[in-house]
């Protein structure tokens, strides 16, 4: 299916969240440390409900692990600051999407890593920041899987 990867997360309500998304839709999910918590946060588990046991979860300790790790799948860096809109890309089962932490976003140095048309962003009205991270994964998950047609991680 899809991989989702969290650059040094902070809040743990979102990844709560995100686990559950991935336990739903079948994408793996990959955190990058620093957390800004611990796995065992009781926010965290409680956004995540008991979903937890359902999805597929690695911890990685850098960026360069993370991207080893995944070495073969196609990248895309989420971001602001992305050049195209996310619903624009053809995605294909396997690819993977990196998402900055919700202060700081993704470092310059790891989106310089990415072609323009590996930059994606979401649609927003003028002037706005940006949106929670969790809703961000979900929105680009669901089009990623929507482009598929759906299809089951099994």
């Amino acid at each position: 299916m899809f991989n989702i990867i969290l650059f040094q997360p902070e809040i743990p309500p979102n990844t709560g969240n995100v686990i559950r998304l991935c336990a739903n839709t079948g994408a793996q999910l990959h955190l990058i440390k620093p957390l800004g918590f611990t796995l065992q946060n009781k926010q965290l588990l409680r956004a995540g409900l008991d979903y937890h046991e359902f999805a597929t979860i690695a911890v990685h300790k850098s960026w360069p692990e993370c991207r080893e790790s995944l070495k073969g799948h196609r990248f895309f860096a989420v971001s602001t600051k992305g050049k195209q809109y996310h619903h624009v890309a053809n995605y294909t089962c396997g690819d993977a999407f990196l998402f900055g932490s919700e202060t700081r976003g993704l470092p310059t140095e790891i989106m310089t890593e990415f072609s323009e048309k590996q930059r994606i962003r979401l649609p927003m009205v003028p002037k706005s920041r940006s949106l929670n991270l969790s809703n961000a994964v979900a929105v680009i998950i669901y089009e990623a899987w929507r482009q598929i047609k759906f299809k089951a991680s099994l």
